[in-house]
């Protein structure tokens, strides 16, 4: 979640008379974002957007058993083929395993890259290089997707421009984060449950017994420091600047599209009951609504999937289902609201498991072997590139890697292949290395 410092000048005990402020009635509504929209909005300035599209990326921490979802062996031994049947798609001769039913059903919706190559089998790396394009490098920090989008596009509503829902990313070597783009482009993150009954987003919710009138109050608190502090300050400019993204900052809480985007509670209950009245489910709809109202980027983070042991379980009980329901229904919303076409849907994970089923009757990390899905932004629905071998465990056709799916999610988002941004020392970094999936393009 951003967290700016908002100020220079200090008092005796190490408290600014602006930050005694913040602390002492603003924090609690999530009014130090304003320096991170100040840099957003001067971004945006910089690189005016070109025809870009929206993205909802769906990350599945821990690495998805690609054997056990969208590339069975159903002739291969047990000991690779896994407990799960294999059951035929919307696409004739390709085929699923059995707890993947409505994807199956709905194959037509999305493309399936099976011919994709990790190179690692490290989780955290994973994180980093997935959801940046680029391998972890201690001297520098890539950013990641939706950080990217929000340097280049900026804001086109009151809502920021990248949103993670959840906290399942690794962000050990920087995973998820802004990196070289600086703090005012990391993710606005929302903890939050959907699915709670009192779901509220604590950081841009007023808290109980704070009103509008008691918010002007405060607002017009802040006015008059700042007048007592200008008076000694040499630079008024900066001041006025502040100001500006302070009211931003403001309005973003107080405005009605911001409590419209949120309001999943309106939502009709059928449609609710479709996308799966658990966690996942809602936060796809969630996401949906951030898209409609304007957010750019929303990555939607789900844990549990390093199954080591009881793979076969975990998958079929718990890890599998909510995904099965909820993102064909979230393609089929998206296509129904006329979004589809201008909003890529990815799902995307640390990296493939292993052919070989273990002891513990899981399945453990592999380098060689996974999958990715995208929809929507022009992917043609029913494609699958690439193939495995016999056993799953390395590309034989159309090999991608991370670079590549960088290289194809940037372009459907109008980012320039050559794009090149400045290190906070200075240094140019460009961002893109790969080469687009030339079938997707």
């Amino acid at each position: 979640m951003l967290r700016m410092p908002l100020d220079r000048s200090r008092s005796c005990d190490g408290v600014s008379r602006r930050g005694f402020l913040e602390i002492g009635s603003l924090s609690a509504l999530g009014v130090s974002l304003p320096m991170a929209l100040r840099a957003r909005r001067t971004a945006a300035a910089e690189h005016p957007a070109i025809k870009a599209r929206n993205c909802i990326l769906i990350w599945s921490q821990g690495g998805v058993s690609h054997h056990d979802t969208f590339d069975p062996k159903p002739n291969a031994t047990a000991s690779v083929r896994g407990e799960f049947g294999a059951i035929g798609t919307a696409v004739p001769g390709i085929r699923f395993t059995d707890i993947v039913p409505r994807m199956a059903r709905e194959q037509k919706r999305f493309g399936l890259l099976r011919g994709w190559n990790p190179q690692n089998a490290s989780h955290g790396h994973a994180d980093q290089w997935v959801l940046s394009g680029r391998r972890f490098n201690p001297a520098v920090a890539y950013p990641t997707y939706g950080s990217v989008v929000s340097y280049y596009h900026g804001f086109q509503s009151v809502l920021p421009p990248f949103v993670q829902l959840g906290s399942s990313v690794d962000r050990r070597f920087g995973g998820g984060t802004s990196g070289v783009l600086g703090l005012p482009h990391n993710p606005f993150v929302i903890n939050d449950d959907p699915n709670a009954a009192q779901f509220r987003v604590q950081d841009i919710s007023p808290p109980s017994g704070v009103d509008s009138a008691r918010i002007d109050r405060r607002r017009k608190m802040l006015a008059r420091i700042d007048q007592l502090q200008r008076g000694a300050d040499l630079q008024p400019t900066a001041f006025a600047s502040l100001d500006q993204h302070y009211e931003t900052a403001l309005d973003m809480i107080t405005a009605q599209e911001t409590k419209r985007a949120f309001a999943i509670e309106e939502e009709d209950t059928r449609l609710r009951d479709a996308y799966g009245r658990d966690r996942f489910g809602q936060s796809c709809l969630l996401a949906r609504r951030l898209i409609e109202s304007g957010v750019r980027f929303v990555t939607l983070t789900s844990g549990g999937w390093d199954t080591h042991q009881n793979n076969f379980n975990s998958l079929k009980d718990r890890l599998v289902p909510p995904v099965d329901r909820a993102l064909p229904q979230l393609l089929i919303d998206l296509e129904e609201r006329g979004l589809l076409d201008s909003t890529l849907v990815c799902w995307l994970s640390d990296f493939g498991r292993t052919p070989k089923v273990n002891s513990a009757s899981g399945r453990d990390h592999w380098a060689t072997a996974g999958f990715a899905i995208m929809a929507g932004a022009g992917i043609p629905g029913g494609s699958v590139l690439g193939a495995t071998d016999d056993e799953g465990g390395v590309v034989v056709e159309n090999e991608y890697t991370s670079d590549d799916i960088a290289s194809t999610i940037y372009a459907k988002l109008g980012i320039p292949h050559d794009l090149i941004v400045p290190a906070p020392d200075g240094r140019p970094v460009r961002l893109i290395e790969g080469k687009t999936i030339r079938e997707w393009m």
